[in-house]
């Protein structure tokens, strides 16, 4: 990958990619004083692309640069305000010398505490707490120790290294899952190879899937390995829904052997009539789990802080490897 440097002094021209209805980035003005900024939507990025250098792109869901890509004649950095450029990524873009950046480092501890949050959730019986206090009823029960459980973690990005660090601080066992095995992991202690999930899930009380959505990893936990779990097990998704056969997933929910939290789905919103809704074990969040209070500032802040160091000629920041999907190392 060609890395994109820019000789200093003169004002870039920065397209904001944002959509209708989609809360904009603040900060607004303090972009517009360091380039000139052309705001579009999916349907006149074409229209705006045509010589600027470079595209933020806020509207993280959107695939519009692929169509629009004809008309990126001075394109040289993409920034993506969000940890996942799976929606982003197209074969014109990857062979292309234009460098691309992440929201890489902002969504790591919040969505470290929203796996905490889950494995409590699930181990002391909160959702079962709720009910039976809306029901009207008093009744003692007994909880999981959360300290001594057990829990995988699949992606050893920033995001997994920060959920693994949260869940040990409090007796989790963690070990991890991704494309480098090792023996001496820093914050997993073992990391195991990812493509040989299966084999890793026996012992599994707690399974975190946090790893990008690339070819390699989509349908990454399928019927074989949710299979490979032991019964009373507990999935929770924070990646992308793709990573998980959801189908295969709702029908080991609905037999009463897995339960999960799932903050993200194959399809958001989660259409009317899925089960996901009413089963027990089911727990839906809304592709929330890393947005906490101010967190479009600090996404905000990041891209600023980035764009000053590109004006002046450096690395905007951590380069998104495009033939794998995510910054590597």
């Amino acid at each position: 990958m060609t890395q994109q440097h820019r000789s200093p002094g003169t004002r870039p021209t920065v397209v904001l990619l944002t959509a209708d209805g989609v809360v904009p980035p603040t900060h607004l003005d303090e972009l517009r004083g360091l380039a000139d900024v052309r705001e579009c939507t999916a349907d006149t990025l074409a229209e705006a692309l045509p010589g600027a250098e470079v595209l933020f792109v806020w509207d993280i869901f959107s695939d519009a640069l692929a169509s629009a890509w004809h008309a990126a004649d001075a394109l040289r950095w993409v920034h993506v305000a969000a940890a996942g450029v799976d929606t982003l990524l197209f074969d014109e873009l990857r062979d292309s010398d234009v460098s691309v950046t992440n929201a890489r480092g902002v969504f790591d501890g919040p969505i470290a505490e929203y796996v905490l949050a889950c494995v409590l959730a699930h181990d002391k019986q909160l959702h079962r707490t709720e009910a039976l206090q809306r029901a009207g009823v008093w009744r003692h029960r007994e909880t999981t120790r959360v300290a001594g459980r057990r829990a995988l973690v699949v992606g050893t990005g920033g995001i997994g290294r920060a959920t693994a660090r949260l869940l040990r601080a409090v007796g989790v066992d963690v070990r991890g899952a991704g494309r480098r095995p090792s023996d001496d992991d820093e914050d997993f202690g073992v990391v195991l190879d990812s493509a040989r999930l299966a084999e890793h899930l026996g012992d599994v009380d707690h399974l975190v899937m946090v790893a990008p959505l690339t070819e390699a990893t989509r349908g990454m936990l399928g019927p074989a390995e949710l299979a490979a779990l032991p019964d009373g097990a507990h999935v929770i998704n924070v990646g992308r829904g793709q990573l998980v056969d959801q189908e295969a997933l709702t029908q080991e929910i609905a037999a009463g052997r897995l339960s999960a939290h799932l903050d993200v789905l194959v399809v958001e919103p989660l259409p009317d009539g899925d089960p996901l809704w009413t089963l027990d074990g089911a727990h839906v969040s809304p592709h929330m789990s890393g947005d906490v209070v101010g967190w479009r500032d600090t996404l905000s802040q990041q891209f600023l802080d980035h764009l000053r160091t590109w004006a002046d000629g450096g690395e905007p920041g951590p380069l998104v490897d495009k033939n794998r999907g995510y910054v590597s190392g």
